[in-house]
C-alpha cells in the first residue's frame, strides 16, 4: 500500500553486562513464554527518572534496572516478581503492570514492593503487561494473559484518578500489549500484538467508555506490534517484536521510518528520551541490549499520576 520508508541503524546506548546475566538458570515464565529457550535476561518496559536515568525491567528475574545517562547498569531494585511495563507516580515510585502478581507497586527508596491490584470482581488478572497515564492521573492498563486468536480474552482497564476505581473499558482483545494516548487524549492506541495490529480506541464521557475501536495499523510478520511511544506531532512509534525493527508511522498512520537493529528479533518497548526528548530508546529483549535513535519530533512527556 505504501512504498518502503527512509531505514536507519540504531546504535547501541547498554548492553546488560555479563555479570548481571543468570546463565545456566530458567524460570517458569521463559519455559512459557519462550518455549523453553534461555533466558538470562530479558527486557521490557523503559522509562526515565527526574535525573535522567533509564528505568527497563528484567522479566524473568523480577529485576529494574538502572542505566545512567552513559549507559552503566546496575541493579536498582528486585523483588518476587515478573515486572513487564512500568511508569513512574508523583512521589518517585514505580508502578509495574507484572504478569503475575498485577498492578504492582515498586518502593525505590525503601526497597519494599505492595501489591495494588491483582483481580478485578473477584477474578484474578490474566497477566498484566504494560500502562499509561492521562494528563488528569487516570491509568490505563492491558491485561495480556496468554490471549491469542485462540482465546481472545485480554482485556483493557483503567483507573480513575481521585477515587482509584478500577473500571473495564474493553474486553475480547487477541493479546493487547502496549497503549498510548493521543496529546488531546480523545483516543488510546493499543497495540493488539496476536492480530498483528494497533488498534484506535476513541475514548467517551471522559474517557470511562470505549466506542467504535477499529484497526488503525495493520502490520505482518514477526510476532505483531509490542511497545508504543508517541511523539509531539502524533506520531507512533511501534516496537515489531519478531520482526528486528522499530517503525514510526505518521500521525496519519503512513510509515515515516524503520529503525533496525544490527542483532536480534525482539525488539519490545521504547520510551523517548535524551538532549530535548528527541531520542528514542528501546529493549532488544534477546540480546539484553538498549538501543537508541534521534528522532525528527520530540516525544511527548509522560504524565504522572498520584496514588
Amino acid at each position: 500500500m505504501f512504498a518502503a520508508p527512509p531505514a536507519v541503524m540504531a546504535e547501541v546506548f547498554c548492553r546488560i553486562p555479563d555479570t548481571l546475566r543468570r546463565f545456566g538458570e530458567t524460570t517458569e515464565w521463559a519455559r512459557v513464554q519462550l518455549h523453553g529457550a534461555a533466558a538470562p535476561v530479558f527486557l521490557e518496559g523503559p522509562v526515565f527518572d527526574a535525573e535522567g536515568n533509564l528505568w527497563v525491567t528484567d522479566i524473568p528475574w523480577g529485576r529494574l534496572f538502572r542505566i545512567d545517562p552513559e549507559g552503566h547498569c546496575k541493579v536498582g531494585f528486585e523483588y518476587d516478581g515478573q515486572p513487564n511495563g512500568m511508569k513512574f507516580l508523583a512521589d518517585g515510585r514505580l508502578l509495574v503492570a507484572d504478569h503475575h502478581k498485577g498492578m504492582v507497586i515498586c518502593d525505590l527508596a525503601s526497597g519494599q514492593s505492595e501489591v495494588w491490584f491483582d483481580r478485578y470482581l473477584l477474578e484474578p488478572f490474566l497477566g498484566c503487561n504494560d500502562l499509561t497515564i492521562a494528563r488528569n492521573g487516570d491509568i490505563y492498563f492491558t491485561d495480556q494473559g496468554q490471549s491469542g486468536w485462540q482465546n481472545p480474552n485480554g482485556r483493557l482497564f483503567r483507573v480513575r484518578a481521585g477515587s482509584g476505581r478500577l473500571e473495564l473499558l474493553l474486553d475480547g482483545i487477541p493479546s493487547p500489549n502496549g497503549l498510548v494516548l493521543n496529546k488531546a487524549e480523545t483516543a488510546l492506541f493499543l497495540a493488539v500484538t496476536r492480530a498483528n495490529a494497533v488498534w484506535r480506541c476513541p475514548l467517551m464521557d471522559g474517557g470511562a467508555v470505549v466506542s467504535k475501536v477499529g484497526t488503525y495499523i495493520q502490520m505482518s510478520g514477526g510476532s505483531g506490534p509490542d511497545g508504543l511511544a508517541i511523539d509531539e506531532e502524533d506520531n507512533l512509534a511501534v516496537c515489531h517484536v519478531g520482526f528486528g525493527a522499530v517503525w514510526l508511522f505518521s500521525n496519519r498512520g503512513e510509515p515515516m521510518l524503520r529503525i533496525d537493529v544490527p542483532e536480534g528479533r525482539y525488539t519490545t518497548n521504547a520510551a523517548y528520551g535524551g538532549p530535548d526528548n528527541r531520542w528514542l530508546y528501546f529493549t532488544e529483549s534477546s540480546t539484553g541490549t538498549i538501543y537508541r535513535t534521534e528522532m525528527p519530533v520530540p516525544g511527548r512527556p509522560i504524565f504522572t499520576a498520584s496514588i
